[in-house]
């Protein structure tokens, strides 16, 4: 697995948003992705230094298509601490 493959996108909600202000950062990644993999990905794409990774797997949803039930896929969440004075830009509205 590549680096630049692991961070799939950022997410932005209030309560990531919240985080943000002491330094925590939310990503989906890809689900096969180690902290290890994260932790060396967001330093190599946003040059900071991570101190922590915690993960955790979201189940997908049930939705109906017209009477048939259909599963939304299962994806992988990942909270990024970073070291006291860093921060990443993309959430910082800059």
């Amino acid at each position: 697995m590549s680096i630049a493959s692991v961070l799939r996108r950022p997410i932005v909600t209030e309560k990531s948003t919240l985080l943000s202000d002491q330094g925590r950062y939310v990503f989906e990644v890809e689900t096969h992705a180690s902290k290890h993999d994260i932790a060396k990905a967001v330093e190599w794409a946003f040059n900071v230094k991570v101190v922590k990774v915690n993960t955790l797997k979201v189940p997908g949803k049930m939705k109906r298509y017209g009477r048939r039930p259909s599963k939304q896929p299962d994806w992988k969440k990942a909270i990024v601490s970073l070291q006291a004075g860093d921060t990443i830009q993309l959430f910082e509205g800059a």
